[in-house]
């Protein structure tokens, strides 16, 4: 599933593809696509069509679009977004209007305008259908305190994931708090990472990269975490994430790609992730795989050893 780096990858491409253009219309061409937008695909498609698209934003593993209509007057905030999850497989791609349609494309965004004003579509493809596309309204934004949010919609945030925690490329994000949460939720550290209401973004590939370079089991209880450790953990998801975020992502396969079709590099540089009895690149011991809530987890058992109490 593509995780913060990869999502940001994404959001970066559209905020320089279609920032600033207008929806001309949309087709969705599987309703499962927009199965989160309650309303159904012909409301869907109807509240997009004349909408400016202003720059793109991201919490943790979701995207949104903030839609300004026309008819506002200067200065007024937006009100609505079109909110993206790509699940396992979504990817959103933009290109000239006439090219080839994909392979499980669901969901089609024309657009006028905006640079270069040459013609330009955004589509919505995934292969299996676990990602959706939804309009919802924007809410202030509770992690961003008490700033007035602005024209742009910077200090709001869709009210389906207004639940969801910073993640830690956000200025937003509260390391104080993040420790003190920890300690109280009483989990194995990884479980704690995966948690999108602690902290958002981190799945299970940057969880073990963080874990192998703070040296830490992913069972550790996070009651017995110190403060150190867990700056050590924060910082360690910080760095991994944006190294991976300087080469495009982590891509296994062609199911994930930015808005231009290429595919990521970070897979070359992962330390423990998917690197089963292959020696660790600290000490040399072949890292173990050990199964992890229908997952994996891969560790190095001399640098993360196995803590005497565990929690899975």
């Amino acid at each position: 599933m593509p995780e913060l780096p990869e999502v940001e990858v994404v959001r970066r491409g559209l905020d320089r593809w279609a920032t600033g253009r207008t929806v001309e219309k949309s087709e969705v061409l599987h309703p499962r696509a927009v199965r989160r937008h309650a309303a159904g695909p012909a409301d869907f498609a109807g509240r997009l069509a004349g909408r400016a698209v202003l720059p793109p934003r991201r919490r943790g593993k979701y995207l949104w679009l903030p839609l300004a209509d026309p008819a506002d007057d200067a200065g007024a905030r937006p009100s609505e977004a079109l909110l993206a999850h790509l699940g396992m497989s979504g990817q959103l791609l933009v290109g000239e209007p006439d090219r080839e349609a994909q392979k499980h494309l669901r969901v089609r965004i024309a657009f006028t305008g905006g640079p270069g004003a040459d013609p330009l579509d955004l589509r919505f493809v995934d292969q299996r259908t676990f990602g959706h596309l939804m309009v919802a309204d924007l809410v202030p934004d509770a992690v961003a305190g008490a700033a007035a949010p602005a024209p742009d919609g910077t200090g709001l945030v869709p009210a389906p994931i207004v639940h969801i925690a910073a993640d830690p490329l956000e200025d937003a994000f509260d390391g104080d708090a993040f420790y003190r949460a920890l300690r109280r939720r009483k989990t194995g550290v990884k479980r704690a990472l995966l948690d999108q209401s602690l902290i958002s973004g981190v799945g299970n590939i940057y969880a073990d990269e963080a874990l192998w370079r703070a040296r830490l089991h992913w069972a550790r209880p996070t009651e017995t975490l110190t403060r150190a450790e867990a700056a050590r953990v924060v910082q360690a998801a910080q760095d991994v994430m944006s190294a991976a975020l300087a080469v495009g992502g982590t891509s296994f396969d062609s199911l994930y790609v930015n808005v231009n079709g290429e595919s990521g590099y970070f897979e070359r540089s992962l330390d423990a992730y998917g690197r089963r009895d292959e020696p660790c690149r600290r000490c040399g011991s072949p890292i173990r795989r050990d199964e992890f809530m229908n997952r994996s987890s891969y560790s190095c058992p001399v640098c993360q050893p196995r803590p005497r109490r565990a929690r899975y």
